[in-house]
């Protein structure tokens, strides 16, 4: 290991700089020349949103008429008792965003049921008023969550109804009761609610029904964990889409990252798929909504301890969402939201500001020859960008990516890699690849796989990569910002083929 770590190291002096004698050193966020960064200026679009009271923790879409509310648990981080209020943001192409602020907020005293609020989701009646189903958290309580319901006129202002909340009956565990997701069943004119729980000392979805959105009756567990774990399966949601119905959650543990279930009927089989997740564990809490023709799954990147890239990631961060396709056999893919995709279209003219000898170029391609560590690197990056490109002709035992905020050694603090040997997309927050374990990572097939389209966006410190249309791949990076950044191969023949970036 320390002889090939000594090698990387002496591969990297071999780096030739392209141009380096006229970019200074300017440290993240400080004041720089706009020539010293690609594009023409700095401006930075909301396309991974935070919240006007902080952060985005658990989201709850809800959409009517041309627009997508988004409900979400607002992390204020504010030290105060009461935590989690409800908030909104709404959008109509997950590009723009505005912000209502707090909508439902938690209980004034200790001694209310919701001095913190959970999970839930929005519905409307037959007659236009509005239905909030949420969970209310008390950890002085036993037990310490509740199903709660408040109502709207507006979506704004919400009437809390304490009289509707219930808790776990004996079967269920009492202390996990929450998520609670309702939709209306067209099909037995009733009411349906999804609550997160516990049966039998598994993770379960428990079903309950109503005519009245006022009286709930236990109707069972709907969905028993089938991951070969315990784990507790948050923030449910059911819906039908393209004679297809879906089933999402979250697992809580080991893995936390956001699960899917296909049936050709609510009360039929759900079927894992092959792939049955989305995402890395840097996206969390995804649910589902759909206008009937695009389908989304919403959900949240999060921050991480001290707002150091080095460090494990915290709950609550920016809100992220993917477009969903549908294939032919149900199954569903995160692919990048087209209107991303026209916003970002802008091309840069990107030239490398370092590279490897051993690397040849050739109209924007760039292939690597595989002796030990080599890179191209490329002008520092602020603001929002798209990254587009084809790596083929790549060593099936090989290891090459994306590295950002890159140090002296020409190697990134942050890297995103491709690892075909062990079937594995995998992110480090460190340098040092080889010895440390990746902090987030998915299981990738690349065998049969001649060509990896990849499409990425970076924004505000959120950097999410999008695999041949098949699995997405998101991150928190906050030195992806101000600092340089490159491609990267170690030991590895492979060709980046037309990169662009675009603003």
């Amino acid at each position: 290991m320390r002889k090939w770590i000594c090698g990387l190291l002496a591969a990297t002096m071999s780096v030739s700089m392209v141009g380096c004698a006229s970019v200074p050193q300017v440290a993240a966020g400080s004041a720089a020349d706009e020539e010293e960064y690609l594009g023409e200026n700095m401006d930075n679009y909301d396309l991974y949103p935070v919240s006007v009271e902080g952060f985005i923790g658990d989201t709850m879409p809800f959409y009517e008429d041309g627009t997508y509310h988004i409900f979400y648990l607002a992390d204020q981080r504010n030290g105060k008792q009461g935590y989690h209020p409800w908030a909104m943001i709404d959008t109509s192409d997950f590009c723009s965003y505005e912000d209502s602020g707090v909508v439902i907020n938690y209980g004034d005293s200790v001694e209310d049921q919701d001095i913190a609020l959970g999970t839930g989701s929005v519905i409307r009646d037959a007659d236009g008023l509005y239905h909030a189903f949420y969970t209310g958290h008390n950890d002085t309580y036993e037990p310490k969550e509740a199903v709660m319901h408040a109502t709207s006129k507006d979506l704004k202002e919400w009437t809390k109804i304490p009289e509707d909340t219930f808790t776990a009956g004996d079967n269920y565990s009492k202390n996990d009761f929450r998520d609670p997701y309702v939709r209306y069943m067209e099909s037995e004119k009733c009411y349906w609610m999804l609550v997160t729980t516990r049966f039998e000392n598994s993770g379960v979805i428990a079903k309950y029904t109503s005519t009245d959105l006022s009286h709930w009756t236990d109707a069972g567990v709907f969905f028993e964990n089938d991951m070969g774990t315990d784990s507790n399966m948050e923030c449910p949601t059911l819906l039908p889409y393209q004679g297809k119905w879906y089933l999402s959650f979250s697992d809580q543990w080991p893995n936390r990252v956001v699960h899917y279930r296909v049936a050709d009927a609510p009360d039929g089989t759900f079927v894992k798929p092959e792939r049955d997740s989305f995402d890395c564990d840097g996206f969390y809490a995804g649910r589902l909504e759909t206008d009937g023709e695009k389908l989304y799954v919403v959900g949240w990147n999060g921050t991480k301890k001290n707002h150091q890239d080095s460090e494990v990631y915290d709950w609550g961060g920016n809100m992220v969402t993917h477009l969903l396709q549908q294939q032919k056999d149900g199954t569903l893919a995160p692919v990048m939201n087209p209107e991303i995709e026209e916003l970002l279209s802008k091309e840069l003219v990107l030239s490398p500001l370092k590279m490897t000898e051993s690397v040849s170029e050739e109209d924007g391609s760039y292939t690597f020859s595989g002796n030990e560590y080599e890179m191209v690197g490329f002008k520092r990056l602020m603001g929002s960008y798209r990254l587009e490109t084809t790596i083929k002709d790549y060593d099936p035992q090989g290891i090459f990516g994306f590295a950002f905020n890159t140090n002296d050694e020409n190697v990134g603090n942050i890297n995103i890699v491709l690892n075909p040997a062990t079937n594995r997309i995998e992110f480090y927050n460190t340098g040092n690849m080889m010895e440390k374990s990746a902090q987030s990572y998915i299981d990738y097939d690349f065998s049969g796989k001649d060509e990896l389209h990849i499409s990425m966006v970076i924004s505000g410190g959120v950097v999410v990569m999008y695999v041949n249309d098949e699995v997405a791949f998101t991150t928190r990076m906050y030195l992806s910002q101000g600092m340089e950044w490159g491609i990267f191969g170690i030991n590895s023949k492979v060709t980046f083929d037309g990169v662009k970036l675009y603003k």
